[in-house]
């Protein structure tokens, strides 16, 4: 295995890494809206949280040397499905062409008031 970790994501707020490579795919934990910089949450309605969710994942990525055209799956975690619409317009613009596999469910509650949490698995 090897750990991935970059500043141009945030930094886990828990005993977790950023993302793991094992057996040409990478794992990353799940991202919320955190901004990499100041570790301040974006807050406001879930349009801009998934833009910022989907930077950070980008940066996962990036720092994997892969990119949205090698993920095979996503998990999306919303606090209300009632956004689901709002988010998957922001979704399909920041992903163009890539479609991978994905789930979506509804939850409680997430991580420090967030709206949205994804997290991915994808080639390398």
């Amino acid at each position: 295995m090897r750990t991935i970790s970059t500043p141009n994501a945030p930094a886990a707020i828990g005993p977790y890494s950023q993302g793991q490579i094992s057996g040409g795919h990478l794992f990353t934990a799940g991202q919320i809206p955190l901004v990499p910089e100041t570790m301040e949450m974006v807050t406001g309605p879930i349009e801009p949280q998934t833009e910022q969710v989907l930077k950070n994942l980008s940066a996962v990525l990036a720092a994997a040397n892969t990119g949205w055209d090698r993920v095979v799956k996503t998990t999306v975690f919303l606090t209300d499905l009632a956004d689901f619409a709002a988010f998957n317009a922001v979704y399909e613009k920041v992903l163009g062409g890539a479609k991978p596999a994905r789930s979506t469910v509804q939850v409680a509650a997430l991580p420090r008031g967030a709206k949205v949490e994804i997290e991915l698995i994808a080639e390398v």
